[in-house]
């Protein structure tokens, strides 16, 4: 018979933890479907974009080509390289067919030849060496700007814009987003949103303000991309768009004539972002700022950096933070979006004019590990912001803070759950043991008590477990 008690269970197991998964262009490209990636192609910014990101040896092939009508056989394009150059010419390879940059197409005698995209040849042409339409009409015909902005305010407004994201994610009370920006930050998994209570940062979100700010910029636009499609947006339209910001003039203003209703509203977005200035909602002019114009060059990294927001440049290059044995935390800085950072895992204790003193407690941190931050973050957040002369000690902390920080987390972490479904009853024990390796084998076994014919399988298993039972049964 079929075993009796199939019913969702929790279990001990280990707990993952997320991990921020930020691509690069090209990762993300290869990712769209073909016909998008051609619409895509359509456009010289996107074209110039692209290539501008290939390897070094693949920017060469798509030069030689570049010009050729017709396919060139496998064998001649193989020879461009030595025997100690095949690894650089096989990724080549994967990065052209994974982009659709070239199409395969048989020869005479059987012979297989590449030859480019001639969408995106005509239109890297186009970008390379001239013609085609203004990606982006400046306003020379409107006349000076009487509230022109320069470079410098420029950058400031994107300094100011882009903080206020990140105080709204460490909690800061002054900090305002819109509604719609609030929920792409807990769409993302940055934040999380209780029923009635204010959204509070995630494991995620910790991670996110430990990268970088390019890197959290494209790793945030990439998010905002997803849920273009599910707003009613064109995405090609937008990523167009992206592209032809990124190749602006810094300081220079731009028209939103002939502009669609979905372009102007995405501009409003970035906006909010940081990435453009328009000084009024309905003002015919923008001026794309320095976040906009990096954003697609080459701008991802998986790897933490010691900075967190734009405008903290002398936090970034130099650490700032002293920990000593007694748990207490010394920060030397005077900007608001690193103390609200210490603030997530420690109690604030004083505050002079330069530094910040708060203690590492029990609470704070479990209160932190609470709201999705692990240990591991904690102590990589103090390492690498740590004061130059720290550094010049080994270890750079000192092991009983981050030993006990570790063991506040374990004290909290006793017990992690997952859902399953169990499965018992069973009428003999070679019963069980079939139904077993068959979980064993689909990979979806979680637990098993052979003594007491109990195992339990992952709900998405479970289908399979079942239907394999039944086909089992009626043999």
């Amino acid at each position: 018979m079929f075993p009796q008690g199939c019913v969702s269970s929790p279990l001990v197991i280990m707990k993952l933890r997320i991990q921020l998964q930020c691509k690069n262009l090209h990762e993300y490209l290869r990712e769209l479907s073909p016909e998008l990636l051609d619409r895509l192609y359509n456009h010289p910014a996107t074209c110039l974009a692209v290539y501008r990101e290939l390897p070094a040896l693949a920017k060469t092939y798509a030069l030689r080509m570049i010009f050729l009508d017709q396919p060139l056989p496998q064998a001649a394009v193989a020879l461009w390289v030595k025997k100690d150059g095949q690894r650089d010419h096989d990724e080549c390879m994967s990065v052209f067919v994974g982009l659709r940059l070239w199409h395969s197409q048989q020869l005479q005698g059987g012979l297989q030849g590449y030859i480019l995209n001639p969408v995106f040849k005509e239109n890297l042409r186009i970008a390379l060496f001239g013609g085609g339409k203004v990606w982006a009409e400046e306003l020379s015909n409107l006349g000076p700007d009487r509230h022109a902005r320069d470079i410098d305010s420029l950058d400031h407004y994107a300094m100011e814009r882009w903080e206020v994201i990140l105080h709204f994610m460490v909690g800061s009370p002054s900090a305002a987003v819109s509604q719609e920006l609030a929920q792409l930050l807990t769409q993302a998994g940055l934040m999380k949103s209780e029923s009635g209570e204010a959204p509070c940062i995630t494991s995620a979100g910790f991670q996110f303000l430990l990268l970088d700010t390019a890197s959290q910029l494209w790793y945030f636009t990439l998010q905002y991309l997803k849920t273009a499609q599910s707003r009613g947006m064109d995405l090609v339209e937008i990523l167009s768009f992206l592209f032809q910001l990124s190749f602006s003039t810094l300081g220079r203003d731009y028209s939103v004539e002939g502009m669609s209703e979905s372009l102007l509203t995405v501009l409003q977005h970035l906006r909010e972002f940081g990435l453009v200035f328009q000084r009024k909602r309905k003002s015919r002019r923008y001026y794309p700022t320095r976040l906009a114009i990096n954003l697609a060059a080459g701008v991802t990294t998986n790897s933490p950096a010691p900075a967190a927001g734009l405008g903290s440049a002398g936090a970034e290059n130099t650490g700032f933070i002293v920990v000593e044995t007694n748990y207490r935390i010394y920060a030397h800085t005077d900007s608001e979006l690193q103390i609200a950072l210490v603030a997530l895992f420690s109690e604030m204790l004083y505050r002079l004019p330069n530094v910040v003193v708060a203690q590492v407690t029990r609470e704070s941190v479990q209160q932190a590990i609470a709201n999705g931050i692990t240990a591991q973050q904690i102590i990589h957040f103090l390492r690498t912001r740590a004061h130059p002369i720290m550094l010049q000690q080994k270890p750079v902390l000192p092991p009983t803070v981050t030993d006990q920080i570790r063991l506040w987390e374990l004290e909290r972490d006793r017990l992690q759950f997952t859902e399953g479904v169990l499965y018992n009853q069973f009428l003999s024990q070679a019963d069980f043991e079939v139904l077993r390796d068959r979980a064993q084998s689909l990979d979806c076994l979680v637990w098993q008590d052979p003594s007491n014919r109990v195992l339990i399988v992952t709900p998405q298993g479970h289908g399979e477990v079942k239907r394999f039972w039944k086909r089992q049964r009626s043999q």
